[in-house]
């Protein structure tokens, strides 16, 4: 079998590179990589520009500050890739926000002399696209037998979620709405309302395959969810807690069907909902847990998603 020297700048990727088998080959990865545990002993080959420990507001500030200078919010260190002599680097064209974009790696391996790597790009804009991508990166490990296996296993774990969510959800199903960003606020896209549909809800702010976007809080008003789901990118449940006065100062918040009933829930957006990987399935069990609490049990409570309290 070759072995590869494989580098992910996007953690989704590592994720979809351990379940393929080949962490044991990776030999470094983004500063946001950080599942399965293990890769923290590689090297990281990027940097945010944007100082993450400032408030919702002020990060959506430099953000937006950054990228009408520059292309991307990451900086890649081209001596670093060349010290690491990749064969194979993976990389994404999805968000310049969200990790390491394409136009980062050419720039930086147009800087090496060494090494002429593969570079892969995942596009995954809805759950199609994560399938295309796995099968994407196990083409440049040679892998593809066990892409197929891993798609069939995730497609059939999905499958079971949507039939078990079906039989309780036929008398009506959960309107919800999720949140990617608080300040401003953001609904979230892509992948996530095909999740919400699987888990047995509807989503009444988001659209499959489309990106994530701002809205006027006033919406929210309208709609009058039953449940609101937290899942901010790149925050864990702790981070999106201490986030969450922004959203609860919004005039109308404690009218809110879902507030007065208190199915407002965090989850650790970071780990789960952000990355379109492996773990797209426990996104799905987390919605399921929340939509039918008593009757789903996946035991990601507590970890995976809390009911918000104020």
């Amino acid at each position: 079998m070759t072995e590869h020297r494989i580098i992910s700048l996007i953690a989704s990727a590592t994720e979809i590179v351990a379940a393929l088998g080949f962490e044991s080959q990776l030999v470094g990865r983004s500063h946001e990589c950080d599942y399965p545990s293990t890769v923290s002993r590689l090297p990281q080959c990027s940097e945010s520009k944007v100082d993450v420990n400032g408030s919702s507001r002020a990060i959506d500030d430099q953000v937006k500050s950054v990228l009408r200078e520059a292309i991307s919010v990451y900086r890649v260190h081209p001596e670093k890739l060349d010290d690491l002599q990749p064969s194979v680097i993976i990389t994404q064209t999805q968000c310049e926000v969200c990790a390491v974009s394409l136009k980062d790696v050419e720039a930086a391996v147009c800087e090496m002399v060494s090494s002429e790597p593969e570079i892969v790009s995942c596009e995954p804009m809805c759950l199609a696209d994560v399938w295309t991508d796995i099968r994407r990166v196990a083409e440049a490990l040679d892998a593809n037998e066990k892409a197929e296996s891993l798609i069939a296993e995730l497609q059939s774990r999905l499958k079971q979620i949507a039939e078990q969510t079906r039989a309780l959800s036929y008398a009506s199903k959960p309107r919800v709405a999720c949140i990617e960003w608080i300040a401003p606020v953001m609904t979230a896209g892509n992948w996530v309302p095909e999740l919400v549909e699987i888990a047995g809800g509807e989503d009444l702010l988001g659209v499959a395959g489309e990106h994530s976007g701002y809205f006027e809080f006033r919406k929210l008003i309208d709609l009058d969810p039953d449940l609101i789901i937290i899942m901010p990118c790149g925050f864990g449940i702790a981070r999106a807690q201490a986030e969450m006065p922004a959203l609860v100062a919004q005039p109308g918040w404690s009218s809110l069907r879902a507030v007065r009933g208190g199915r407002v829930y965090l989850t650790d957006g970071n780990q789960y909902f952000n990355r379109p990987g492996p773990r797209m399935v426990e996104s799905a069990e987390i919605l399921a847990e929340v939509f039918f609490p008593g009757e789903v049990d996946f035991g990601h409570e507590g970890i995976g998603w809390v009911r918000f309290e104020e």
